[in-house]
């Protein structure tokens, strides 16, 4: 079959490490200039504050490998978070307000893969779309007020295993069990075969349009993951899509080493770009910079790691 090899599939074991010295020389730069930056409650904001995006982004990565995007994550993040606040204020049991919104989301995906796998509509169309009904349907439903009141039994986020926080336990596990279902699994294989060429995939016998809808299905799932952490991390939650949270989890699972391209790519890379995100924000503010380079930053990464991506395909072409 035609693509990429596996070696090629899978690799991203450079940018990791890439990621992990960036991460660690702002830990030591910044911690030099301004000892508190390293203070373990900073220290811990830090990976707690981003862990939801991180989480958010395993899915993301899959999508993009498969060939495919959603630009409707964060309205979904938004849309099932509130809905878990909502369960939660409304006298329903915590674990039905955790578990149920998961379960929304898995089944909110499938369909939308469904659309693109089935219907052959432009995932970039598709999840405009359903961007623009999240949004409008978030806004007028709730008309942006906050739920508050909420349980101390719900807030997953605020938990602690071990003297962990719960979300840096979602991040780790999660990023594990993805990593190892795209490295020694028949299905994540298909994922890379699909998104490396879904044509030769289709004749080597591997069902094209079921790996979508499974791949969105998942995304969903872990969509519905991240959303409990996001909405469980304050005690009020806002009922309203989180402004520009798509880009940021889009340009983690980028940056990360997935190539925008599909059929290469793994997830690790994906959770260190939300922890390098996370750090380089914190840093800004210890250093006194305006928090708004953040976005430039992550701007110039991601032209940076997408031309990097087309010129290594170039030479493998």
């Amino acid at each position: 079959m035609r693509g990429p090899t596996l070696a090629r599939r899978l690799s991203g074991s450079g940018q990791e490490l890439l990621l992990l010295f960036a991460i660690l020389a702002i830990f030591l730069v910044v911690g030099w200039l301004n000892p508190r930056f390293v203070a373990p409650n900073n220290l811990t904001s830090i990976f707690v504050g981003n862990a939801y995006v991180a989480v958010a982004a395993i899915g993301m990565s899959m999508v993009i490998i498969s060939g495919h995007i959603d630009v409707s994550v964060g309205a979904l993040i938004g849309v099932l978070a509130t809905i878990s606040g909502l369960l939660v204020t409304n006298g329903y049991p915590v674990w039905v307000a955790w578990l149920l919104p998961v379960l929304i989301g898995g089944l909110w995906n499938a369909g939308l893969g469904a659309l693109i796998a089935y219907l052959k509509v432009p995932s970039i169309i598709a999840t405009l779309a359903v961007l623009s009904i999240l949004r409008g349907g978030l806004i007028t439903a709730t008309g942006g007020a906050w739920i508050s009141g909420l349980p101390p039994e719900f807030q997953l986020a605020q938990f602690r295993l071990l003297g962990v926080p719960s979300p840096v336990w979602f991040m780790v596990v999660m990023t594990a069990i993805a990593a190892f279902l795209l490295r020694n699994t028949a299905f994540g294989r298909s994922i890379y075969a699909v998104g490396g060429n879904g044509e030769a995939a289709e004749a080597e016998g591997i069902p094209y349009k079921r790996t979508i809808v499974k791949v969105f299905a998942i995304h969903g799932l872990i969509a519905g993951v991240a959303a409990i952490l996001f909405a469980t991390q304050l005690q009020v939650i806002q009922s309203t899509v989180p402004n520009g949270l798509e880009l940021l989890i889009i340009t983690a699972a980028v940056v990360g080493g997935v190539s925008i391209l599909g059929g290469i790519g793994t997830v690790t890379g994906a959770a260190l770009a939300a922890i390098l995100f996370a750090a380089i924000g914190s840093a800004l503010i210890f250093l006194n910079v305006s928090a708004y380079w953040l976005r430039a930053v992550q701007g110039i990464l991601i032209l940076a790691t997408v031309l990097i991506d087309m010129a290594r395909r170039g030479r493998t072409g």
